[in-house]
């Protein structure tokens, strides 16, 4: 089971389970996570950051703002834009393209 280790707006460390993670939303110097059953959490990490500790192989940068559980994604349609099973559309970025063909193709192959 993978964890990754946080501080809240408390700076209390918090340990996140990675499977509850859907997505994480950058604004500025800090992040957005939202979770299968809680309420989002703000912290003080860049986009970056996450990039770096998510498992690389379930979790993928597809727009400069955004990066998503491949786990939680529903459905991709035509206009390269997720919907997720929270009901939520993310739109991905002309240059994340081969990103996101990559997890389209893990995707298909489940």
């Amino acid at each position: 089971m993978n964890q990754i280790s946080v501080r809240n707006n408390n700076r209390k460390q918090v340990m996140l389970l990675t499977h509850d993670i859907v997505r994480v939303e950058a604004s500025s110097n800090y992040c957005k996570i939202y979770f299968t059953n809680s309420r989002p959490l703000t912290v003080a990490k860049v986009l970056h950051w996450f990039e770096e500790n998510l498992p690389s192989d379930s979790f993928y940068r597809i727009h400069q703002t955004h990066i998503v559980n491949r786990y939680f994604v529903k459905e991709i349609q035509e206009n390269n834009t997720l919907q997720l099973t929270t009901g939520e559309r993310i739109q991905s970025s002309r240059r994340k393209q081969p990103v996101f063909k990559m997890m389209l193709e893990k995707i298909a192959a489940e």
